[in-house]
């Protein structure tokens, strides 16, 4: 799909419309060119803050987003073999670091907790200097540090966060997302359903209690009903819970015929894990076969979940075995680099990574405000999911979703999902004053300069 076709169709109203392939930022006011902004580079390197999940139920995708951020660092200052550098549509980047200053980095570890989170960013940005705050694998953690950002004119770049509040209520001028979301997960997901299990069925829901189990179970609720689905009982858990067996026991006795599993990392392992130890996947009820649905799947969950995930339906918002040229590079050097494959949060991290640095080489300016400028509506190519639009109105990335499913006959560790459908950008878009995302203010970027 070539992106002038991608502009009549996705780009809704309230996008701004920029010219395909490299967008240029708009024009800044003189005054906001001379503002001081925090952490201006004076020295010879810049720093990035990688703030991650170290420990807690997240801690997977954490050390995923690290070997990724950091392998971003070594392309970015020349190093390896440049990875999707050579396969972005921009070409702004060189290998000379970003603007022709190194690229250093400090981390910290989220704990899977928003006050940790916070501080560990605070931290970053006011002791190390950091210009640009990214990770996370929690949506309360990326909401609670896009806030602390917003405040101290920093850019964030969320890693891996799926709550559709991130870029709709809790949205903010500083704040960039690339991953999906849980709308997109039910708009992608809905279809596949209907063909596989048909329009009469009756689901029960069992949610992590935080936003993104939230705005997950609203968004596939929505989308299953809208088929016809009848929802019997939304049940919430606790983020780490671990043993899951207390929720699991009362679907058996519910009629319900599907279960959705609104989890994600080691509680999704646990929890699907423990749905098959208790029978589910070999009842029959309603005179249907019973079925199981985790709407975000992740290679690493799959992986620990094991056989657990045979033919289960889920969303990814992409996959090592996709075969354009830019997942086949990143897969090259991650793999080269580590031994195995990388996960769609490890993929996330080192786009979001490469994006900033080029938004700030397209700019010319490590200034909040011309990076903001540089991000929004911005069209590209080559990073791994086909075209994508960075949306002005809510700083969303649009691009195709995956459906995949759990292989029957995996050939390795490593090959435990296939995949099922690529949905295309535009069936998986929305208004920007979508129900969903609506209460939110972009309002203005800052730099923290006087």
């Amino acid at each position: 799909m070539k992106l002038d076709r991608m502009n009549r169709r996705l780009f809704l109203k309230g996008s701004a419309m920029a010219g395909a392939g490299l967008a240029m930022p708009t024009i800044l006011t003189s005054r906001a060119r001379a503002q001081d902004f925090t952490n201006a580079p004076k020295g010879s390197s810049v720093t990035l803050g990688f703030n991650v999940p170290q420990t807690g139920a997240y801690a997977d995708e954490g050390a995923d987003e690290l070997r990724a951020y950091k392998l971003a660092v070594k392309h970015l200052n020349g190093e390896g073999d440049g990875g999707m550098l050579n396969t972005f549509s921009s070409k702004a980047l060189k290998g000379d670091g970003i603007l022709g200053k190194k690229v250093e980095y400090v981390t910290g570890d989220t704990q899977t907790k928003s006050d940790a989170a916070r501080a560990s960013a605070k931290r970053m940005i006011e002791r190390d200097g950091a210009l640009m705050i990214t990770g996370g694998s929690s949506s309360g953690v990326a909401i609670a540090v896009q806030g602390l950002c917003q405040e101290s004119g920093v850019i964030f770049m969320a890693g891996l966060t799926h709550s559709n509040d991130t870029t709709g209520k809790d949205k903010k001028a500083n704040g960039f997302r690339h991953f999906f979301n849980a709308y997109m997960s039910g708009a992608a997901l809905a279809p596949v359903l209907k063909d596989a299990y048909g329009t009469d069925r009756k689901a029960y829901h069992l949610t992590a209690d935080y936003t993104w189990g939230w705005t997950q179970e609203a968004s596939i609720k929505a989308a299953t009903e809208a088929l016809g689905w009848e929802t019997v009982e939304t049940v919430r858990t606790p983020l780490g819970a671990g043993d899951f067996s207390q929720y699991i026991t009362p679907v058996l006795n519910s009629g319900a015929d599907v279960l959705i599993l609104n989890h994600y990392g080691k509680d999704m392992v646990n929890s699907l894990t423990q749905a098959v130890q208790f029978g589910l996947r070999d009842k029959t009820v309603n005179g249907k076969q019973f079925e199981v649905v985790v709407p975000l799947y992740s290679r690493l969950m799959a992986q620990g979940a094991g056989k657990a995930v045979k033919g289960i339906f889920g969303s990814t918002n992409w996959h090592w075995s996709l075969q354009d040229e830019g997942s086949k590079a990143f897969v090259k050097s991650f793999g080269q680099e580590y031994g195995f494959p990388p996960s769609q949060a490890a993929h996330t991290c080192y786009v979001q990574t490469l994006l900033y640095a080029d938004a700030a080489a397209r700019a010319g300016s490590f200034n909040p405000c011309e990076i903001v400028a540089a991000l929004e509506d911005f069209e590209f190519d080559g990073l791994g999911n086909g075209p994508t639009l960075y949306r002005g109105a809510d700083h969303q990335c649009f691009k195709k979703v995956l459906v995949v499913r759990g292989k029957e006959n995996p050939e390795s560790e490593f090959d435990i999902l296939e995949v099922y459908d690529e949905v295309p950008a535009e069936q998986v878009t929305y208004a920007p004053d979508h129900e969903m995302f609506a209460g939110g203010d972009l309002g203005s970027c800052n730099t923290g300069g006087a």
